[in-house]
């Protein structure tokens, strides 16, 4: 059984792809003759083993409902921020103090990297710039900066990043 396995993924990297990709093709041709259904599959098997070397490992989700939680949180946190970010925007500009804040990383996969930098620009206000090259630092540009920068820093860490951990278990 564990040698089967093995020729799967030494010849079938990536069977989902491989499925896809000849769906894909017969979608773009039109058909489903015989010599398209092949051609299809050849491309399907090569690609994916062409392809398999360049695939980076990523972290799995260890908690997927955390995952659940997690998205009802950021959605309701983007609502509010849309009309806090829309009624500091219909107001006077002066009052808008637009900053940069480095927020120091406990994560350091690439993935629950971009998940908390993705989640952090998809809340209206403020949009994620940069990671440091050591991903120790996640360089946040806000819209209307707090005279103390670590209520965006604890904001950041305590609302995302701790649920990010606790859903790939960092």
């Amino acid at each position: 059984m564990m040698q089967l396995e093995g020729l799967r993924s030494r010849f079938l990297p990536m069977p989902f792809h491989t499925i896809l990709l000849l769906v894909v093709w017969l979608m773009l041709n039109s058909t489903f003759s015989l010599g398209h259904i092949l051609l299809g599959s050849v491309l399907g098997i090569v690609i994916p083993l062409l392809c398999a070397p360049l695939r980076v490992p990523q972290p799995k989700m260890k908690r997927p409902l955390k995952a659940i939680s997690y998205i009802f949180v950021v959605l309701k946190d983007i609502v509010v921020a849309n009309v806090e970010v829309a009624i500091l925007v219909v107001g006077p500009l002066r009052n808008i103090k637009p900053g940069f804040v480095a927020v120091p990383l406990d994560l350091d996969e690439y993935l629950p990297i971009s998940v908390l930098a993705s989640t952090v620009t998809m809340t209206p206000g403020t949009v994620s710039a940069d990671v440091s090259k050591d991903k120790k630092w996640l360089y946040v540009h806000v819209l209307d900066m707090p005279e103390d920068e670590q209520e965006i820093i604890d904001l950041i860490k305590n609302r995302y990043e701790s649920r990010v951990k606790e859903i790939f278990g960092c």
